[in-house]
């Protein structure tokens, strides 16, 4: 990361209109605003799209300094703010569909998305194509006159594919389809989504941007020529946050930049341990060669984070139990980008259901780590126990 950008971790949304004088934004909690004349009503309500005290439902100014600050750190031209991730990702896709249009959605989805699409969008009569992240300016054969949407998540939840955004991107705009990106991983600062053809960026927020595993909330930064739309589209179906989960995020911008920094080489240490151990067939981390789409990486990010997965030899659920149990040093849990380090596991059967067209057809089970801000040597030395265990177990059972 550049000095300026640390610096913006720092300064992002700070403005004095919002903070009034004090470091923080205050935490402004409201549902009705009250007016002392009709020319104020009449002037809020004339304003009430444009960060001017309206209505609870509109934001208070603890949400303007959010939505100030995501628009600073991702760029764009507005943030709309959502109680969670998966609401951030189908509101923005409600937002630019109707009835018999299609959308492109990336196979290597997070699990979620993929449910809304096939349970919600076809009941809503919008079709659903899936596609193989690595699939690049082979994209345009799947191009229908009625697709709206492309759908990226780069990298792709638990198997890690790095996708080349910035061609994708192209060739869906040549076809005038909004290209949305989830860039969770990335934390929306390690890759500049505008900068590479985005058209919506789409946070799970709840992650990284707080940090500290204790909030659920959303975001949804969009360019120019789709940000109204996204607003207000976004607020006929409802959606508004705590001011309180806000705050939280806010203040969790301020680390954000050591952070990362710190899950970044800690992930990158311990991955390579595991890609030199015996019981290992392979280390996703989009930092390290062996992840598909790690060219792409080494070209559009700036950084890396705690997440990554590695694949063991061979399939053996008691076994992996048996290092899973075990662990004193990683919890199970299906969030992350808190302080705390996470595992779980996925056997080669659970991706009949999660892929459609880009199955990755491992042996082996899938275990995904999240590296938090613990001593890197206790977090390896935990692995190396839970795979003695493992391969103990697997003795046991031959």
């Amino acid at each position: 990361m550049s000095e300026g950008k640390k610096t913006q971790f720092v300064t992002a949304g700070r403005n004095k209109k919002w903070t009034q004088g004090v470091v923080n934004p205050p935490v402004q909690r409201a549902s009705t605003i009250v007016f002392n004349s009709v020319a104020e009503k009449h002037h809020a309500t004339a304003n009430r799209a444009n960060k001017t005290l309206f209505y609870g439902r509109r934001g208070t100014t603890t949400h303007f300094a959010l939505q100030d600050a995501m628009v600073e750190l991702e760029g764009g031209a507005g943030c709309a703010l959502y109680p969670c991730g998966a609401a951030a990702i189908t509101n923005a896709i409600l937002s630019f569909v109707s009835t018999g249009d299609h959308i492109l959605m990336v196979d290597t989805c997070y699990e979620p998305t993929r449910d809304f699409c096939n349970i919600m969008l076809k009941k809503l009569g919008v079709e659903t194509t899936y596609y193989d992240p690595m699939i690049g300016a082979g994209i345009r054969d799947l191009i229908q006159p009625n697709t709206k949407v492309l759908f990226t998540e780069s990298p792709g939840s638990i198997t890690m594919e790095v996708q080349d955004i910035p061609t994708l991107s192209s060739i869906a705009h040549e076809h005038g389809i909004i290209v949305m990106l989830d860039n969770t991983w990335a934390a929306g600062v390690n890759f500049d989504p505008f900068k590479h053809g985005v058209d919506i960026s789409i946070q799970a927020a709840t992650k990284y941007i707080v940090g500290h595993s204790d909030v659920m909330l959303g975001t949804a930064v969009a360019s120019a020529p789709y940000w109204d739309q996204l607003r207000e589209q976004s607020y006929l179906m409802g959606q508004c946050v705590s001011p309180d989960d806000a705050y939280l995020a806010m203040r969790g911008i301020r680390t954000l930049g050591v952070r990362l920094q710190q899950h970044q080489a800690s992930s990158l240490k311990v991955a390579q341990w595991l890609a030199n151990h015996p019981m290992v067939e392979e280390v996703r981390h989009p930092g390290l060669p062996s992840c598909p789409g790690h060219e792409f990486f080494n070209r559009d990010f700036t950084g890396g984070n705690g997440l990554f997965s590695f694949v063991l030899k061979q399939s053996a659920p008691k076994a992996t139990t048996a290092l899973l149990d075990g662990m004193s040093h990683f919890s199970m849990g299906y969030s992350w980008g808190g302080f705390e380090s996470l595992i779980l596991a996925n056997e080669p059967s659970s991706f009949d259901a999660l892929r459609t067209v880009a199955h990755p057809h491992f042996s082996g089970t899938l275990i995904r780590l999240h590296i938090g801000l613990e001593d890197t040597d206790d977090l390896i030395a935990d692995l190396a126990e839970g795979l003695d265990r493992y391969q103990a177990a697997l003795e046991q059972n031959a």
